[in-house]
């Protein structure tokens, strides 16, 4: 300590005098210890109760950041229930809406000493529940939801939009597709029964509001040159994508009426006849003014006239004997179509186009005789031709932003018929397995065995027919015997258990029955197979407005009561159309 002079001549003492520079400041000098600044030190309230500044700015920081945390929060919230947050779950029609996903529930792990009263883990696996109810799971009692469009398109179970069916007779494999179409079409999904040939499908389609198109001998035709909906939509888009459009219809036409021919002579056409074939259509649509069709006899007067286009194609060089041995054997195939007996089907107007705007669409081809095997390979060729003529046009719509987009379901019953019927239907069908991801649809074929394919004529026809089997998305069996249940694990992979308990729904009851109203064991029960998944058993009880609009077997009730059950029939379709149900029960 040392002793100054201050300004005013008074002596000042110096206290700190000898200490380093600063040393009384943030440090004291005595015990090194840190004392904060005075704006940084907590005060307590002063003697009038209020609180210091520093504590008023500490409580205003606090509110603040509550407030930012509580805004944070909201704005969060208000994010996950946008439209865009919440995820595409849900039906899309009246009274449906998108609907949120569960939180997973919280997962814990103990030793087995801890869970001894939970080990070993007993309950079974849980059913899907994505798609069109189905029935309940036989073992479990739980219900069983699905179809081969909502496993493809939301749950992600499968890579291809199919199912492939087989079970014997009587056992209700069109009933459970009957409940995925009307399943489906409550989801906005347009069915398409492209040859209904019971038929199993026409009365629930009306009841649903689609269209019923009947074909046959007296009934209703079908232009095999008319363009259809490919038509109207390349007219309607315009530009080089309606010019594209066009230029797919003409190679449709084109191909259907190679078809028919094929089924005339029984053997193909001549890559020279397509040509030939190909320049007279070309010819008929240059010339004829739009909004108009063109049938087959037009097709047989562009054959007699040869117009220069068509005789550049058969290398005539001028020489009319040239030309005439050229077309003269296409032409007499023509006068065999025409003239001959699938002339009154084809050969005039389309009685009932095809609604693109349809609920649902059924193409009717019962009222054909079944010994009359050109004319139903050639109507259901047409039929097909037509339905995914419909489902181009639909997706060129879409594409071009004029209409929504739509997905579809086709329905293929009965399958060892067409495969019979003609070698074209096993190339289109087979085509369909393998792009229907890209045509929008999803598909449904139901026969009895496996062995329908080995009927067919060909070696190339039966190894595209066992390849349905192995493309499917989904499989689903009726009571089969074992000996096809061995054959059908070699392609889907059985377990000794599944094919042990499918080969027990297709043994007949017990001799002990009294003749009531006995169903067969296996009437209801399916197992559904995905891949090398264990398979789902389910039992399917079907309502009374379903069994009302889907019964097999009418022609097996006797007259009073066979009078009886089409009323109650066309009450049920009047009344489901009119969406006025009558109480259901389950059976």
């Amino acid at each position: 300590m040392t002793a100054g002079v201050g300004a005013d001549g008074a002596r000042v003492l110096d206290l700190g005098a000898g200490w380093p520079r600063l040393t009384s400041g943030p440090v004291t000098a005595m015990s090194g210890l840190a004392v904060p600044a005075v704006e940084a030190q907590d005060r307590e309230p002063d003697e009038t109760g209020g609180q210091t500044p520093r504590a008023l700015r500490r409580a205003r920081r606090r509110r603040a950041a509550q407030e930012a945390a509580e805004q944070r929060y909201r704005q969060r919230l208000a994010r996950q229930n946008s439209a865009e947050a919440v995820p595409h779950r849900g039906a899309p029609g009246v009274g449906g809406g998108r609907v949120a996903a569960l939180d997973p529930p919280a997962m814990w792990r103990a030793t087995t000493v801890q869970a001894c009263g939970l080990w070993p883990f007993a309950s079974g696996s849980g059913a899907p529940m994505t798609g069109v109810p189905l029935g309940q799971h036989i073992s479990t009692g739980a219900t069983v939801c699905g179809d081969p469009l909502n496993w493809f398109t939301r749950a992600r179970y499968i890579s291809n939009p199919s199912l492939f069916m087989l079970g014997m007779p009587g056992l209700g494999k069109s009933t459970l597709i009957n409940r995925m179409l009307i399943g489906l079409a409550g989801q906005g999904v347009v069915p398409l029964v492209l040859g209904d040939l019971k038929p199993d499908y026409a009365d629930t389609v009306r009841a649903l509001g689609g269209q019923v198109i009947s074909i046959a001998r007296g009934v209703g035709g079908l232009n095999v040159l008319d363009p259809g909906a490919m038509g109207a939509a390349a007219a309607r888009i315009g530009g080089q994508a309606g010019e594209a459009l066009a230029a797919e219809s003409h190679g449709r036409v084109l191909n259907m009426v190679a078809a028919l021919l094929t089924i005339v002579r029984g053997a193909p056409i001549s890559d020279h006849e397509q040509s030939v074939l190909s320049a007279c259509l070309r010819h008929l649509r240059e010339r004829t003014a739009p909004g108009r069709t063109y049938r087959l006899p037009d097709l047989l007067a562009v054959l007699e006239e040869g117009p220069p286009q068509v005789r550049q194609v058969t290398l005539d060089r001028g020489q009319e004997s040239r030309y005439r041995d050229a077309v003269d054997p296409l032409h007499r195939s023509l006068l065999g179509i025409v003239d001959g007996p699938l002339g009154d089907t084809f050969a005039a107007e389309t009685a009932t186009r095809i609604d693109p705007d349809a609920t649902a669409v059924c193409i009717d081809i019962s009222r054909i005789g079944e010994a009359d095997g050109q004319l139903t390979a050639a109507a259901m060729l047409a039929a097909w031709s037509d339905g995914l003529g419909t489902v181009s046009a639909s997706h060129a719509l879409a594409d071009a932003g004029i209409a929504p987009r739509r997905w579809f379901f086709t329905v293929l019953d009965e399958l060892w018929r067409p495969l019979r019927a003609a070698s074209g239907i096993v190339d289109r069908i087979d085509a369909l397995t393998r792009l229907n991801r890209s045509l929008g649809l999803a598909d449904a074929k139901i026969t009895h065995t496996l062995k329908d394919a080995e009927a067919l004529g060909s070696e190339a026809d039966k190894a595209k027919a066992r390849g349905f089997v192995e493309r499917a998305g989904m499989v689903a069996c009726a009571g089969l015997p074992r000996a096809e249940m061995e054959e059908l694990a070699r392609v889907v992979g059985l377990s000794r258990r599944e094919i042990d308990l499918v080969s027990s729904w297709s043994s007949p009851a017990g001799w002990a029955q009294d003749g009531g109203n006995e169903e067969p064991p296996g009437r209801g029960r399916f197992l559904i197979k995905v891949g090398g998944r264990p398979g789902i058993p389910i039992r399917v009880a079907i309502t009374d407005a379903e069994r009302h609009l889907h019964d097999t077997n009418t022609r097996w009730i006797a007259n009073g009561d066979a009078e009886r059950m089409l009323a109650e029939r066309a009450a049920v379709v009047r009344a489901v159309t009119a969406g006025d149900l009558p109480g259901t029960g389950q059976r």
